[in-house]
């Protein structure tokens, strides 16, 4: 007999620290998570403006070591991770042997025979079970490490000095997609130079007991540069805003990453076979020869916000879809990001709309991202 009783929700270890400030909690991936601690507006102009902390730690670490490291996951993965220099990072994916996304990845190289792959949280189990798979054959171990790190992330212009004030590692020699080990206010890191925001900003991978000490010195170290605690709702506007994508809307299993864009991140060139090869190949050809649709931006011309799975409209046929939508604190628009048919793809092509409850509301087709930081 099977029990029906739904799973208790998985805790990060600032978990009380989240209670205490009043955050507003929601089921995320089996996880509870801050959703947002009071106005998710507030939160995401904080963080294009000063900086915010994120708790982060619902993402999936997921460890893989020995000899043969490098060749499991340049078979396993569509990058060429073998070329990735000790201290840097890569985004990449995982693919189904019939080109389907599995998962968007960051790996990072920690050291001549050790990765980390960090899988988003909804796909951690997918993605683990999926390289354990890969390894047979490779002189590899893939570790299961969920339980092994929080992650915090302070993201935004000011975040450079906050974190400065609390180490000594060299983050003006840390480049964007790198990371160093290091100490923060007296606790051991890895301190990489990611994020999922469109701004400056640091992803601090730690262990669970530090967490709550290092959310305590950063935000110490933050008052007066204004850091606000931030939630997952202005994670998803921010990333919203810098044209990232979100796996489960933008990445899913149904597209291979040319339909979505993102076939740079294919590397047919790296040594060997990886899974996927044949299919990609094929998708890759079909996409020059019969390009897919193409991801856009769309902004409103009026007040009415478009959500996944509306239509897009012109001339009174559908011509797309909606992946993403939500106002925009940084336009002060409503914004979506839709795959429509390459004929209306252009920015500035006239009579596009999202059909919004029977109304066809008019936007405007833009260039993604929306948002660019200024260097």
């Amino acid at each position: 007999m099977t029990s029906s009783a739904p799973h208790p929700l998985r805790r990060t270890a600032l978990d009380a620290v989240h209670r205490s400030l009043g955050a507003t909690m929601t089921d995320f991936a089996g996880w509870d998570m801050p959703l947002r601690y009071g106005s998710e507006r507030d939160e995401h102009l904080a963080v294009r403006t000063r900086a915010g902390l994120f708790d982060l730690s619902h993402m999936g670490e997921i460890t893989v070591t020995g000899p043969q490291a490098a060749a499991l996951l340049n078979y396993a993965l569509v990058g060429n991770i073998a070329s990735v220099g000790v201290g840097r990072a890569r985004y990449t994916m995982i693919c189904r042997a019939d080109g389907g996304i599995l998962d968007d990845l960051i790996v990072y190289r920690l050291a001549e025979t050790e990765y980390m792959v960090v899988a988003n949280a909804s796909n951690a189990q997918v993605v683990l079970d999926a390289l354990t798979e890969r390894a047979a054959g490779f002189d590899a171990e893939v570790r299961d490490d969920r339980d092994a790190y929080a992650l915090i992330a302070v993201q935004g212009p000011e975040s450079p000095g906050i974190l400065k004030s609390l180490t000594d590692a060299d983050l003006d020699g840390l480049k964007y997609y790198a990371g160093l080990p290091g100490t923060v206010a007296g606790v051991p890191a890895l301190i990489a130079r990611t994020g999922y925001t469109g701004e400056d900003g640091f992803e601090l991978f730690v262990k669970p007991e530090h967490a709550v000490e290092l959310w305590q010195a950063l935000t110490k170290a933050g008052e007066g540069a204004g850091l606000v605690p931030c939630g997952l709702s202005c994670r998803d506007t921010l990333r919203l805003e810098a044209g990232m994508p979100l796996y489960g809307h933008e990445l899913t299993t149904d597209l291979t990453p040319f339909d979505a864009g993102l076939g740079r991140v294919v590397k047919f060139d790296k040594d060997g076979d990886f899974v996927g090869r044949e299919a990609l190949l094929a998708a890759a050809g079909r996409a020059e020869q019969n390009p897919p649709r193409v991801l856009v931006g769309l902004v409103a011309e009026g007040r009415r916000v478009p959500r996944a799975g509306y239509a897009v409209v012109a001339g009174g046929e559908v011509i797309g879809e909606v992946t993403s939508g939500a106002p925009s604190p940084t336009l002060g628009k409503p914004i979506a990001m839709a795959y429509v048919d390459a004929a209306h793809a252009a920015p500035g092509t006239p009579g596009v709309g999202v059909d919004i409850r029977g109304s066809h509301e008019p936007y405007q087709v833009v260039a993604l991202p929306f948002y660019k930081r200024q260097k």
